[in-house]
């Protein structure tokens, strides 16, 4: 078996769009892409997958002890590992990966902005990074500041259209400090009402991801070209910002999205060098 030939397949099956921009990146690298990415597709999918957060715990515990096993005869796992001993990557990055994922398959409510922030930061702010050293060859591109406020950006626009297909499976996504400052219960968040309060915590979270999207626009202005591969993604935030914005901040099922067709186009376009992400 090709296992960077199945990573290609589960991440077209898991992350459509991660997919589509790894595509633009130059063939020696394109696999190692696909290894990383596919890993986190197949994490991030565990909550789905289990009747019990336990189970999941399990799963992910597997994946930690697995990398730096060889993979264990996973090829997604084996790809990963393959990668990661080839380019030096560090197994910490990995690690913090799948202890912040831990959050995701139980209900608790994320406490602060700030460790809503701290999630996408070993999330996914780990995995711009990690795509960066990959393009760099294994060399350090400097660019931890960019991955970070990149990660923060496209996390936040993620959770909102999470938000949108199942406010009561990911209400626990919401701030409690910005819920409480607007008067929100989160857990009266329900599909098919947004509440004027909601829609407060929504903005803010808006302004917050337009913040740092603003960021690592500018920085990845004046970063190394090889790199911009793994920052593509940033191409799909505001445009869903804009529609939320335009929603009234309102996340509900009926809520805003971009068609798949249109996420293609603007991966393509910003594939080119002169066209700014």
């Amino acid at each position: 078996m090709d296992v960077f030939a199945e990573c290609a397949n589960v991440l077209r099956d898991l992350d459509r769009d991660r997919y589509l921009a790894d595509l633009f990146a130059p063939e020696a690298t394109r696999k190692h892409l696909f290894a990383l990415h596919a890993f986190n597709a197949e994490v991030a999918a565990v909550r789905d997958r289990v009747s019990d957060p336990r189970l999941g715990e399990i799963r992910l515990a597997w994946w930690r002890e697995a990398l730096p096993d060889g993979g264990r005869g996973h090829p997604v796992a084996v790809a990963l590992a393959e990668t990661i001993a080839t380019l030096h990557l560090p197994f910490d990055a990995f690690e913090r990966l799948l202890q912040a994922r831990v959050f995701d398959l139980y209900d608790d409510p994320m406490p602060s902005l700030n460790d809503l922030e701290g999630y996408a930061g070993d999330t996914a702010s780990a995995l711009f990074q990690l795509g960066a050293i990959i393009l760099a060859g294994g060399r350090n591109p400097g660019t931890a500041e960019l991955s970070g406020h990149a990660g923060v950006a496209l996390a936040t626009a993620a959770i909102l259209r999470s938000l949108a297909r199942d406010p009561v499976g990911n209400r626990s996504f919401l701030p409690a400090d910005l819920a409480g400052h607007h008067g929100l219960d989160v857990a009266t968040v329900v599909p098919g009402a947004a509440s004027p309060q909601l829609k407060a915590v929504v903005a803010d979270l808006v302004r917050n991801a337009r913040r740092h999207l603003d960021a690592a626009r500018a920085l990845l202005a004046s970063s190394d070209s090889v790199v911009r591969p793994s920052y593509l993604p940033l191409v799909l935030v505001e445009p869903y910002l804009a529609r939320v914005d335009k929603a009234g901040f309102d996340p509900r099922p009926a809520g805003p999205d971009i068609p798949q067709w249109r996420r293609q186009w603007r991966l393509w376009r910003a594939s080119g060098s002169a066209s700014p992400i």
